[in-house]
């Protein structure tokens, strides 16, 4: 059974940090697998659910580029991708960050997904729920104290 500790994400940094994983990481869509590393890194913000960041190299579905870009503060420019597999297209269900900033450079090559727009996403044998909302792709585990940015009325906080 996977063991993670007890965290407040009111007590995780601004600005973020950025941490590899210690458990195997899966993503589910159509009832294929999207992705499965033991590689994965996340990114802790304050208020946020973690966002889990999978090696491009263990990404097993097709990802089509879309149209659009988003910019974070501290990693950059993202772009946006339609997730296809199982028979199944998930529009914009995940993003990449191709250059991002020098404090986040290790994002590079990397992919998340929005678990919300996934069938299954996992942190260890921990089924993930979404980060409320749709604009935060954050994944939310039982160990996870706090209030979480994303529901209505905390987008601007």
């Amino acid at each position: 059974m996977t063991d993670l500790p007890r965290e407040n994400v009111q007590s995780y940094p601004r600005p973020p940090t950025l941490e590899p994983v210690q458990h195997r990481i899966r993503v589910v869509l159509g009832g294929a697998l999207v992705a499965e590393t033991g590689r994965a890194l996340r990114v802790l913000e304050t208020h946020h659910a973690p966002t889990y960041y999978l090696p491009a190299g263990d990404v097993q579905a097709s990802l089509r580029p879309v149209p659009g870009t988003s910019f974070c503060e501290w990693k950059g420019v993202a772009r946006y991708f339609d997730v296809i597999a199982g028979g199944k297209t998930a529009p914009r269900a995940a993003w990449s960050y191709g250059r991002p900033t020098a404090g986040f450079a290790a994002l590079a090559g990397y992919v998340a997904f929005y678990a919300g727009l996934m069938d299954e996403a996992w942190v260890g044998d921990l089924r993930v729920v979404p980060q409320p909302g749709d604009f935060y792709g954050g994944w939310v585990t039982p160990n996870l104290e706090g209030r979480i940015k994303g529901a209505p009325g905390t987008r601007n906080w």
